[in-house]
Order: structure tokens, then sequence, then C-alpha cells
């Protein structure tokens, strides 16, 4: 198997366990020392984290995965996710069409490094921007 099909492969299982959400399993796809920032240069140390931030930012929230890129350098993959996130504000006002692009680094058969970028920090502040109300 290509390195690029593998690691868009590690990309989409990790994506897929986030979903539900399970942390222990989505941890099985990343390295032990994996670097992950969130929107505003949120420094996560684990999946865990990831998932209890989510937990106080939504009520719940899913991906509606779009495209995967990626290109290949001498020792790992850069694979790109980007699609929606769609779910529930904890006020239970539901959201759609929130765009995110999502970074990860495949070295090794491991994710050591996530970047996230999404809408919802500008759709809290201004909540006539979420076009599903």
């Amino acid at each position: 198997m290509s390195h690029k099909i593998e690691a868009v492969k590690i990309v989409s299982n990790f994506l897929e366990a986030s979903m539900v959400p399970d942390p222990e399993r989505a941890a099985t796809y990343m390295a032990a020392d994996v670097q992950i920032t969130f929107t505003g240069g949120r420094a996560m140390p684990d999946t865990a984290t990831i998932t209890a931030f989510n937990g106080n930012r939504y009520a719940w929230v899913k991906k509606a995965l779009g495209h995967f890129d990626w290109t290949e350098h001498p020792d790992y993959t850069v694979v790109y996710s980007n699609g929606t996130l769609y779910g529930e504000w904890p006020d239970g006002r539901p959201f759609a069409g929130n765009r995110y692009l999502d970074r990860f680094e495949v070295r090794n058969g491991k994710i050591t490094r996530m970047d996230v970028w999404n809408d919802s920090a500008e759709w809290i502040l201004e909540p006539t921007l979420n076009r599903s109300e």
C-alpha cells in the first residue's frame, strides 16, 4: 500500500473514532508525542482533551467529511480533511454547514501532528452567520 493511501486511511479511521466519540480508539492512530493544535492556537495533549473540549463547546457535533488531499514529504505524508460540522450548540440551537479544515502529518503509520480550523468561534460570536437557524 502506498504511503498516501495508508496515511489517508489512518486519518479517516481517526476521524471516524473521534466522531463516535471514542477517544481511546482515536488515540490508537496517534503517536505518543503527537502535537495537537485546535482553533485559537489551543494545544491539546491527547484525544480525551479534544473530546472534553468539544463536550464543552457543543451539545454534540459531527463532521460531514468532504475531500481528503495529501502531499508526500521525504519522511511523512500531510493529509488534509475538509468538510463541514453539524450538530447542536449547548443551548439547543442546531447548526450545519460550519466549515472545517484539519491538517495531519502521518509518520510511520501514526498521526504525529494535527491542526484544526473551523468556523465555530465566528459563529459563536455572530450567530447570524449560522445559516441553518
